[in-house]
């Protein structure tokens, strides 16, 4: 299938795909003689799987680490697994970050008169 394709198949635009490839997030493609980029079934899986990463929030850097987790068939489940629960806590203190963020945010706009004068704490 064709790069066009592979983006249909995968919900990953075309563009994204050659970035991917460029930074090794994925394998390059095989190419036909007159240079277009081939793609297979298995291909379509991969990036669903990166695609899924993304979504679930990992970076790039660790999105690579998975592939090579998920690549290596005789990896202790335990190393995704140590994986997947540091990025839990680095959710979850960027979650508590934003609360914070929000409460003090609130605490200002409650604070500010929100009518025609010029003077508001949320500026200052």
């Amino acid at each position: 299938m064709n790069i066009g394709e592979l983006a249909k198949q995968s919900g990953v635009n075309a563009k994204l795909i050659r970035h991917y490839e460029s930074i090794g997030i994925i394998p390059k493609a095989t190419r036909t003689a007159a240079g277009y980029r081939v793609y297979s079934e298995p291909d379509v899986q991969f990036l669903r799987f990166v695609k899924r990463a993304r979504s679930l929030g990992f970076s790039m850097k660790e999105i690579k680490k998975l592939v090579g987790l998920w690549r290596n068939k005789v990896r202790a489940s335990k190393d995704v697994k140590a994986m997947a629960l540091t990025h839990i806590q680095e959710l979850e203190r960027k979650i508590s970050e934003m609360r914070e963020m929000a409460e003090n945010l609130r605490s200002l706009a409650r604070t500010c008169h929100g009518d025609h004068r010029p003077d508001c704490p949320i500026l200052r």
